[in-house]
């Protein structure tokens, strides 16, 4: 990907610092650009200063990922999603569910069922992934012969219990657990002065196409990512999810995903006992999704 026309230099900060300053500086891009539409994605802080921007300057504004809802208002990414949905102009939802969580807001006007663009992402992806990653040989790890780990949430990163309750699950693990750390898991986990089990490997973040090649050769996913539920489904990997709940709710349904929370006795029993061999029906799109919201745009523009 090329360097990006805008760099807005916000970085670290607590949540509301963080979109009052986007909001800052996209608006000063807004000005200077003025452009036909804005586009968001997701339920991160800068998809709702993206969203707020947009709207205060009367741009209309597209939302990739609409009606998505874990009913857990104490999650940031639900404030950001919620909010950025009532703004939006046109809302393209990636489930039949997700229009139908819109409608019980009174949203139905601008609301399109697309599919999702990860689907998109993966099967573009996953051939070169396949051809170049060399993550497996670096870390010696075989197919099958492991659990992929990976925690973001800042309700599991900024909750001292939740974060012991998680390694305390993962090292008593009989298989080994490659653990890639997000920088705010890394600062908690550090600052708490919190220790994992020897079957638990640390390793950096990695690159997209190096998670796709962990993520489908692994025995099973560990997480706390909206995205990695999706993709373990999608690859055919059992997800054991460390949240109460989730807003991909057809995973669940499917058979593919476990919510498990933080529950020790739950995570080593799902890893030890469950292992789903159902049929993965096509939830989320045929692949074409991105074609999809371009041609939707085009026409109504």
């Amino acid at each position: 990907m090329r360097p990006p026309d805008f760099n807005l230099g916000v970085g670290g900060g607590s949540h509301g610092e963080q979109t009052g300053r986007m909001l800052m500086e996209l608006e000063k891009v807004l000005v200077e650009v003025k452009p036909a539409g804005v586009l968001v994605y997701g339920d991160t802080n800068s998809t709702l200063a993206g969203a707020l921007a947009a709207a205060k300057a009367r741009i209309p504004l597209a939302h990739v990922e609409a009606g998505l809802r874990s009913y857990n208002r104490a999650m940031p990414e639900e404030v950001n999603r919620v909010l950025t949905d009532h703004v939006s102009d046109f809302l393209f939802c990636p489930t039949d569910a997700a229009v139908e969580n819109l409608a019980k807001e009174g949203i139905v006007k601008g609301v399109h069922q697309v599919g999702d663009v990860m689907y998109d992402a993966l099967l573009h992806n996953l051939a070169i992934a396949r051809r170049r990653s060399q993550i497996l040989s670096r870390l010696d790890m075989k197919k099958g012969s492991y659990g992929l780990a990976t925690i973001h949430r800042a309700a599991n990163t900024d909750d001292p219990q939740r974060m012991r309750a998680i390694l305390e699950a993962l090292s008593a693990l009989a298989m080994k657990i490659v653990f890639p750390l997000h920088p705010r898991t890394q600062k908690m986990i550090q600052e708490w002065g919190l220790t994992a089990g020897s079957n638990v490997l640390f390793i950096e973040p990695q690159g997209y196409f190096d998670i796709l090649v962990l993520q489908e050769n692994a025995d099973c996913i560990l997480t706390d990512s909206g995205g990695m539920q999706k993709e373990a489904y999608w690859l055919g990997v059992r997800c054991i999810t460390l949240r109460d709940e989730t807003e991909w709710v057809e995973t669940v349904s499917s058979g593919w995903n476990k919510l498990v929370g933080v529950n020790q006795n739950a995570i080593c029993t799902a890893v030890e006992t469950w292992h789903p061999a159902g049929e993965r029906p096509l939830l989320y799109g045929d692949g074409n999704t991105s074609d999809r919201i371009c041609n939707l745009l085009l026409n109504l523009t």
